[in-house]
């Protein structure tokens, strides 16, 4: 079956890069030359450092290799998505456009039929001219040949890829200019009935998915760490995702991380990235940076207890969530908030009589139409939802995956704001 889906998406990958050569570089062109190989060795060395970068990043390269790889081949990742979109919206508009310009020359050739044209003139009664002008010399500089005119269909096909090429770009800068930017703060209110009056107004900054990696470096952890500071929370949930690779690769990068300040600490639990990247040494890391991790255990806060779970993907190492440990002999009535990375483990924290879940895990999408898949592997895609008597809150997460680009589902860190109903 492995084989069989391998086959299925290299595949996939070939029909859809031939696509894209042939509309970008062969349809635009008149016969084979320059322009055709190079556009073959752009779209193929594209994906060769994409698939490059994924490798190298999974592997444990070596730093300067990943860093070497990530930008062009990410960021080539995340053009090609807009291109084959762009070139898939261009088939609908390609017949539209030559329809409309053979009836404009349609047009044209009747107007110029309607013009009279002038009587020819007989032999006999042609004027002669009163002087007779020298004869002159032939004119030794050759009459140049005019260059034809593109044929129309090759110029349709020159319109549809500078437009779809021009959009790709467009949409693919707009998105990273928003991530390197850094994220923005939502606050959201979250009532919780068991939540004592005193509580009424306490702040939890959630951030997740944070990535650092080789592409969003320390300049990028300090941007989320202002972020962060300057809403002044009571307490700060990390939930996950916090890197894409080693404490030495990395530790540097996560330093910013110390200067955290709230009133009640900063928390952390692991995401599935981090079982890709030493779970147990950035657990480590993260409590020498003043954060408290949260393996699978509870701790009791002044109004509410503040659980946390570890992820899904530390099943392989032995070490996955355990609710009965983090949750088992709590005092179910006081209000409970868990932190758990994916929000698939919500059905968990209802067992369990959670009165709030935060998650992150699904980044909103990421890159538009990735919500798509993202909402039907997880049961909230983003924002505050509601399972029986226990809520879900899912950050979009403050950085990126894979390419440095968002579409459609911008980064944020959350205030989320208790609410006492008394």
């Amino acid at each position: 079956m492995v084989i069989v889906f391998l086959l299925v998406v290299v595949s996939v990958l070939v029909v859809a890069n031939w696509y894209l050569w042939r509309r970008l570089f062969r349809d635009t062109t008149q016969s084979p030359g320059p322009v055709r190989r190079a556009g073959a060795v752009l779209v193929a060395g594209g994906w060769v450092l994409a698939i490059g970068a994924l490798v190298a990043e999974r592997t444990g390269a070596p730093f300067w290799l990943q860093r070497t790889l990530a930008w062009p081949g990410f960021m080539w990742l995340a053009l090609s998505i807009y291109l084959l979109l762009a070139l898939l919206v261009g088939e609908v508009v390609r017949p539209l456009l030559r329809r409309f310009l053979e009836r404009r020359d349609r047009e044209r050739a009747s107007a110029v039929a309607g013009i009279p044209q002038p009587e020819p003139i007989t032999a006999g009664a042609a004027a002669q001219p009163e002087a007779t002008d020298p004869p002159q010399p032939p004119d030794p500089t050759p009459t140049p040949t005019p260059t034809p005119a593109p044929s129309r269909r090759l110029f349709v096909s020159r319109v549809v890829a500078g437009a779809a090429a021009a959009a790709a770009v467009g949409t693919v800068g707009t998105g990273t200019y928003g991530v390197l930017n850094g994220p923005g703060v939502k606050r959201v209110t979250v009532p919780l009935a068991k939540l004592p009056r005193a509580a009424h107004g306490f702040r939890i900054a959630v951030v997740s998915d944070i990535h650092l990696g080789p592409v969003l470096g320390r300049g990028f952890a300090q941007k989320v760490v202002d972020t962060i500071n300057s809403t002044q929370p009571d307490l700060i949930a990390v939930v996950g995702d916090l890197v894409d690779g080693s404490v030495k690769d990395l530790g540097p990068a996560a330093a910013p991380l110390a200067q955290l300040t709230a009133r009640h600490g900063a928390y952390f639990v692991t995401g599935n990235h981090e079982y890709f990247s030493g779970a147990e040494q950035w657990v480590e890391e993260v409590r020498r940076l003043g954060l408290r991790p949260l393996e699978n255990a509870r701790t009791e806060l002044p109004h509410f207890d503040l659980a946390g779970v570890n992820d899904v993907a530390g099943e392989e190492e032995g070490n996955g969530p355990d609710f009965a440990k983090a949750l088992g002999d709590r005092d179910t009535a006081r209000a409970c908030v868990l932190l758990a990375h994916q929000p698939v483990q919500i059905h968990d924290a209802v067992e369990h009589g959670v009165d709030l879940q935060l998650s992150g895990h699904t980044h909103g999408g990421q890159l538009w139409p990735g919500n798509l898949l993202a909402a039907a592997a997880n049961p909230t895609l983003a924002g505050l939802d509601r399972y029986g008597d226990t809520q879900l809150y899912v950050s979009r997460g403050a950085g990126a995956w894979g390419p440095p680009t968002r579409v459609g589902a911008p980064s944020d860190i959350t205030v989320i704001e208790l609410a006492s109903p008394r």
